[in-house]
């Protein structure tokens, strides 16, 4: 997965591997970072095996069952089709359950470069991920996911589709061993079964022999039509969305006159992204992008061993289309489309459709009544030459929108309002050769839904702030063999989830993110050889677990080892209010 074209290639490399010795050029030990690994560590030849700080998935006590669903070595598979087999619910553990396990265990070793990788099941998009870049002697990783929302997809035999597009020749040796398992916890009197959606629509393209997700181009959408349950009373749309080539690290592009004076080190286009939602044309929600780096990316030796947030397991985005449900349950087919807004370069993106119907109804109906979101955001950049040579970048926007709408029920009328408002600016020094960028991304906002049925009135809302800072150089550039990479990345996510009933005053939380990592890593190849490599990081996580409680871990690292990790006793109330913070 290059960058475009020269160092932009080169910000996602793969090492070498080898037997190449460390030559100088370590970077400072962050000063909490412990006692650090022998002298000579290398994190471009050696390094242990990934590690983050964020809270394990939580296992009920209770009857369950797991099954074996993939393991495969994805050598040379790239265009080909995604691995394929079914998936079927053990006899000794059907439905209904409390909860369903995705275990993801995966090892490489030789050289090779980072991956994208998705699991489907009935052409839904389980799961999504990015491999790790391995070591000579391989490295091995593990991701868990809550799967539990796919129980009505699970609960019976299904296609099941990992995709894994691999490269093996004579340079690139790494095979990606993968073993996926799905564990399905019965329920029982102490374990109620999950509440789920009754029906689960896939957006993608469940009839093709490749992967179903699409890969949307510059200025492009994908869409499609779906006919709905014509006694649906909500809908929910959950939908992923990464960019390829120069928008895998879209907030650092600047805009395309910029970067036509240094086309080998700058991607133009400029930094703004949102994922756009729109039902038959008219707009219907939107989502901001997380600012994912994939393990390769802007300096590989970054991510050894702690990764980026989002890089294992990248969450998805909850778009609540519910305001449409009363129009959607007319038997006619709606197109659903979703557009990468703002993309220069390719995007691979995907859906997944979590309706609920009325159990007591044939037939529900309803309209919207207010959508005051439009499908074009006012983006302002303004650029300032300086004296020596730079430019300054500044892109800012915002958003702040509407979409209310009812549907008739056997409870009777059912109102629900969407709204969100959020601002972002991002801030880029590009020197003049642009060679050297020092970038400033924040964006923050939140969006609120409230349902009102009757005289009962609930609202929930999620907000969320994604602050990033990248300081990048390349001070030297001659070819694949003979270059020169520095870089400080420090990377936010802080999710808040709460709601109240009636007419309380005050928000409970129901769940909190606050994880960060800060990170800096150098490589450089002479002739080939590595003539420097290190790294060292920190992250630091505070929020709650799937089951509620407060988890508080922070790890270091230095030359590729870990260095620390420390848990530590944490209160919900002090993290939402640092969280808030900012």
């Amino acid at each position: 997965m290059f960058r475009h074209r020269w160092v932009r290639a080169l910000r996602r490399i793969s090492v070498v591997s080898a037997s190449i010795a460390l030559a100088g050029g370590a970077l400072a030990v962050p000063a909490n970072a412990g006692s650090a690994p022998k002298p000579g560590s290398n994190p471009a030849v050696d390094y242990q095996d990934p590690v983050d700080a964020l809270p394990p998935v939580s296992r009920p006590d209770t009857e369950h069952c797991a099954v074996t669903a993939v393991e495969h070595d994805f050598g040379n598979t790239l265009g080909g089709p995604p691995y394929t087999t079914t998936l079927t619910p053990p006899d000794k553990c059907r439905g209904p359950w409390n909860k369903v396990v995705l275990d993801w265990s995966a090892s490489v070793k030789g050289r090779q470069y980072d991956r994208l990788a998705a699991v489907f099941v009935g052409g839904a998009e389980i799961f999504r991920t990015s491999t790790a870049e391995p070591d000579d002697d391989g490295i091995s990783w593990h991701v868990a996911k809550d799967i539990t929302d796919f129980a009505p997809l699970l609960k019976d035999p299904q296609k099941l589709q990992l995709e894994l597009g691999n490269v093996v020749n004579d340079t690139y040796t790494g095979v990606y061993k993968v073993k996926l398992t799905i564990t399905y916890y019965r329920a029982d009197k102490r374990h109620p079964a999950a509440s789920t959606a009754d029906r689960i629509v896939p957006l993608g393209d469940t009839g093709s022999t490749g992967a179903p997700w699409a890969t949307v181009g510059k200025g492009g959408s994908t869409s499609t039509d779906v006919t709905f349950p014509r006694n649906l009373t909500a809908a929910r749309l959950q939908v992923y969305a990464r960019g390829g080539g120069c928008d895998e690290q879209w907030f650092d592009a600047v805009p395309s006159d910029l970067a036509a004076t240094a086309p080998d080190y700058l991607c133009g286009g400029g930094p703004y992204r949102e994922v756009q939602i729109a039902v038959d044309g008219r707009p219907a929600g939107l989502a901001q992008p997380y600012p994912v780096v994939y393990s390769g990316g802007i300096v590989p030796t970054l991510w050894r061993p702690v990764p980026a947030i989002d890089q294992f397991r990248t969450e998805a985005y909850d778009i609540d289309l519910t305001p449409f449900a009363g129009e959607l349950a007319d038997g006619r087919p709606h197109a659903i489309s979703i557009t990468p807004y703002g993309a220069a370069d390719s995007w691979i993106v995907d859906g997944s459709l979590f309706l609920r119907t009325d159990a007591h109804a044939a037939r529900t109906g309803g309209r919207v009544t207010v959508d005051t979101l439009t499908d074009r955001p006012v983006v302002k950049t303004v650029q300032t030459p300086r004296g020596d040579g730079s430019t300054h970048v500044a892109v800012s926007t915002g958003r702040s929108w509407k979409i209310s709408g009812y549907v008739r029920t056997s409870k009777g009328r059912v109102t629900t309002t969407v709204e969100q408002n959020f601002s972002y600016t991002n801030e880029d020094t590009v020197s003049r050769t642009g060679q050297q960028q020092t970038m400033h991304q924040r964006d923050h906002g939140a969006t609120t839904v409230t349902t009102k049925t009757g005289t009962r009135t609930e609202a929930r809302r999620h907000a969320w702030s994604y602050p990033i800072d990248v300081d990048m150089d390349t001070p030297l550039y001659g070819d694949y063999n003979n270059y020169e990479l520095k870089a400080a990345v420090t990377q936010r996510r802080v999710l808040l989830d709460t709601s109240r009933t009636g007419h309380a005053q005050r928000w409970r939380t129901d769940a909190v993110t606050d994880d960060t990592v800060d990170t800096t890593g150098s490589l450089a190849r002479e002739n080939g050889a590595v003539r420097a490599a290190d790294g060292a990081s920190s992250e630091t996580y505070r929020g709650t677990t799937d089951t509620g409680a407060c988890y508080s871990r922070s790890l270091t690292t230095a030359h590729g080892w870990v260095t620390g990790d420390r848990q530590s006793h944490c209160r919900v109330p002090d993290v939402v209010r640092d969280a808030l913070k900012g």
